[in-house]
């Protein structure tokens, strides 16, 4: 990354456009409050896939109302140890006012110096949702006056942000692999975060924590391609695991790592976008849902009631899961916004961009496609690579040699399952990827059944021992010995003559039950493929 120090860079400087145009201020895509509809353009240029939408409407008195929905992601970039412009620390949950420098509060002849890190990480991130990578960027001052802003403005970028237009393609539907959709991302800036205001710590005075203050957020803009909550809970699960594929930003919602303002707006199908609000700060998938769907119906409910939709920012009550009032929105003249004096446009050069690029790690779509090469099911590649924790285990379980198909289906329905019973994460199991697949190899080689798998599982995930001590010490190695088989399937059959009649006379569907008496009797330890062939042999 170089740092234009020409004067004659700020009035013409170079940024990614063909021929010799100057760079053109980039012009936010609303109107008093109403959304440009530019989806069908942007899709028609993107030529990508095809676009599905959810089945989902608001019912009316007048009949049904088409939910539109645009998303505001603030993604901390935790990639980081110290903030957007300063050399303070970024720990979550440190004491208040421990993590401020000079520049942070604001005092006086203090000057911003940009984080390099920051810069690449925010690169990282444009990349990854395949968006464009602008040259030249620059910063701007919102300003405005609150108490957990010490400079009286923020560092944004307004006119020039880093990053333009990408996209990420969700899935709505897990179990349909064809129901995909392209949300288009408008723009990603960098910008300061504010501080916090404490209103529990006394009865009649708020306190500010200025720990928050300073670090670097991305703001991730959606266009408004949503239409239901379904669809916004999705975009949400996956730009948060780019984000942590990418490393840089955690992504974890409950700690403000991650918050999402929601604009909600509502209109006939096939009409205008109406006017919208701006739902502030939310920090869940669920919640993000919830106000979508309450804001919706609260709109609709007032339209049909011969009212408007005022353009307002407003506050959702996680409790009582209704949205209220907090301030007439604001647009862009409001903050007088003009490029901050104190910091030089960022150019970024070939070398700093090809850093960036091959930095990147396999990204989720990429790896889902892969473990479909692999003959894994679209459902199970999808769960397996929803989450980044998840898709690193089950990469190291298939660098022990087990066979892919097998062992997804292994990791989904055995693995996940102890899991969410135990309430755990892919990160709190005791079992390593070398210990399961100790375990497959095991069933593979027919030393052991599924069965019996399912059993030494249990035992792993209680007491830690490997899976090959376990089946040694307490004697549950399959047995493919016919005689003894052969006994049990005689005895079971004696005592079932009823049984065996009725298969011989067509009732197939007995010879599951002959099966399952067999390895019942034999504690599990028969072959199953060896009790199969010798109870054809003795039905036929």
């Amino acid at each position: 990354m170089r740092v234009s120090q020409s004067k004659n860079a700020r009035a013409s400087p170079p940024v990614r456009r063909s021929g010799g145009e100057s760079p053109q201020p980039f012009v936010p895509s609303e109107v008093e409050g109403r959304w440009q509809d530019v989806s069908r353009l942007r899709s028609t240029q993107a030529g990508r896939g095809k676009t599905v939408t959810t089945d989902y409407s608001i019912k009316g008195e007048t009949g049904d109302w088409e939910v539109v929905v645009g998303l505001e992601v603030h993604a901390q970039i935790t990639a980081t140890a110290s903030k957007l412009f300063s050399g303070a620390a970024t720990a979550f949950g440190a004491e208040p006012n421990t993590q401020v420098s000079l520049v942070d509060a604001a005092m006086p002849g203090m000057l911003p110096v940009p984080n390099k890190e920051c810069i690449r990480q925010a690169v990282r991130t444009g990349m990854a949702i395949d968006a464009v990578i602008n040259r030249w960027s620059r910063f701007d001052r919102k300003n405005y006056f609150y108490a957990d802003l010490p400079q009286g403005y923020q560092i944004s970028q307004l006119y020039h942000p880093l990053v333009g237009p990408g996209e990420v393609e969700i899935l709505i539907d897990p179990a349909d692999e064809n129901s995909t959709k392209q949300i288009g991302i408008e723009r990603i800036h960098v910008e300061q975060d504010a501080g916090k205001l404490m209103h529990d710590q006394h009865p009649t005075m708020s306190y500010v924590d200025l720990n928050r203050c300073g670090v670097a957020l991305m703001e991730i803009v959606s266009r408004p391609d949503m239409r239901s909550p379904v669809e916004a809970g999705a975009y949400l699960r996956k730009l948060r695991a780019i984000l942590r594929y990418v490393g840089s930003c955690d992504g974890n919602m409950e700690e403000g790592s991650m918050r999402a303002d929601v604009n909600v707006s509502v209109r006939k199908p096939g009409e205008e976008f109406g006017t919208r609000t701006e739902t502030k700060n939310v920090n869940s998938v669920r919640f993000v849902m919830q106000v979508i769907e309450h804001e919706a119906k609260r709109q609709v409910d007032l339209i049909e009631e011969g009212g408007s939709v005022v353009q307002e920012t407003r506050l959702f009550d996680p409790d009582k899961g209704v949205t209220r009032t907090l301030r007439t929105k604001e647009d862009a003249h409001d903050y007088r916004y003009f490029p901050d004096p104190d910091l030089l446009p960022l150019e970024l050069d070939d070398a700093f961009l090809d850093e960036c690029r091959a930095s990147l790690p396999e990204l989720p779509d990429a790896k889902r496609q892969r473990y479909e090469g692999h003959g894994i099911t679209p459902y199970n590649a999808g769960v397996l690579t929803a989450e980044v924790e998840i898709a690193r285990w089950f990469d190291a379980l298939l660098e022990e040699g087990v066979e892919p198909k097998q062992a997804s289906n292994w990791v989904v329905a055995e693995l996940f399952g102890a899991l969410n019973r135990r309430n755990e994460s892919i990160a709190d199991t005791p079992i390593s990827p070398k210990e399961a697949a100790e375990l497959l190899k095991l069933v593979a080689d027919g030393t052991i059944s599924g069965t019996i798998a399912k059993q030494v599982f249990e035992i792993m995930l209680e007491t830690g021992i490997a899976p090959s001590v376990i089946v040694e010490e307490r004697g549950l190695k399959q047995t493919s010995d016919t005689g003894a088989i052969d006994a049990e399937i005689d005895r079971i059959l004696a005592s079932n003559a009823d049984k065996v009649e009725q298969y011989k006379a067509g009732k197939e569907a007995l010879f599951g039950f002959f099966v399952g008496q067999t390895m019942k009797a034999m504690q599990g330890k028969a072959n199953p493929q060896v009790v199969n062939e010798r109870l054809r042999a003795k039905l036929s």
